[in-house]
């Protein structure tokens, strides 16, 4: 990281941002900079934030190089895989094949299916006005939780410690997060969820992240 000078995350509480939060805890202490988009005053619509991200929502990363030049980035699955990058601790690192393909798969199974399947649970559960929920959708996808990605998450903790073995990785921070997310919920209430979300939560930069979660308007 020695050609990056700062980093600056645009984040609200509770929300994919924490993720990206929890990572940069883990890499740099409180060393980056956190701004908080009010996402229920609209502020994600307004041009400036247009202009960071098109799609209207956090996180969004900042990234200024030594040299003066700027970079921003967005999606949390990017953000996260390529700051791992950046750390050789938290991410398996190329030439290691097995592992990285392990990594990437959890990585992708978190941003992809699971997270699509928990922000389909909110929708239909309180976001939407009411003429416009399905309830029945809303239990499909708990039910696609429960019946598909669990039992993949639970296989993969039945062999260490975190999410990609014995070692935490920033597939970690994807995983915490969705679980956090799907617990609050009622779903994945498996003892071994509940085992490994306890070591997440006594992890520092976990605490770091979702110290203002008390803060979230839903």
């Amino acid at each position: 990281m020695n050609n990056i000078s700062t980093f600056t995350l645009y984040h609200y509480p509770l929300s994919r941002s924490a993720r990206v939060k929890w990572l940069l805890h883990e890499m740099l202490g409180d060393g980056f900079t956190t701004l908080r988009v009010a996402l229920r005053k609209g502020e994600q619509y307004t041009p400036e934030f247009l202009a960071k991200n098109p799609n209207h929502g956090v996180p969004v990363l900042d990234v200024e190089y030594t040299d003066g030049t700027t970079q921003t980035i967005t999606e949390s699955l990017a953000i996260l895989t390529w700051l791992a990058d950046l750390d050789p601790r938290f991410a398996p690192q190329t030439n290691d094949h097995r592992s990285r393909a392990i990594y990437l798969q959890i990585m992708a199974l978190g941003g992809s299916w699971m997270d699509q399947m928990l922000w389909n649970i909110r929708l239909h559960e309180t976001i939407l006005p009411k003429p416009a929920r399905n309830q029945n959708f809303a239990q499909f996808n708990r039910d696609k939780i429960e019946n598909e990605i669990a039992p993949q998450l639970l296989a993969r903790l039945e062999q260490g410690n975190f999410i990609c073995g014995d070692t935490f990785t920033a597939a970690d921070c994807m995983t915490g997060q969705n679980l956090n997310w799907a617990r609050a919920y009622g779903l994945c209430d498996n003892p071994v969820f509940k085992s490994y979300m306890g070591r997440m939560k006594a992890r520092p930069a976990f605490q770091l992240a979702f110290a203002d979660a008390k803060e979230f308007e839903g």
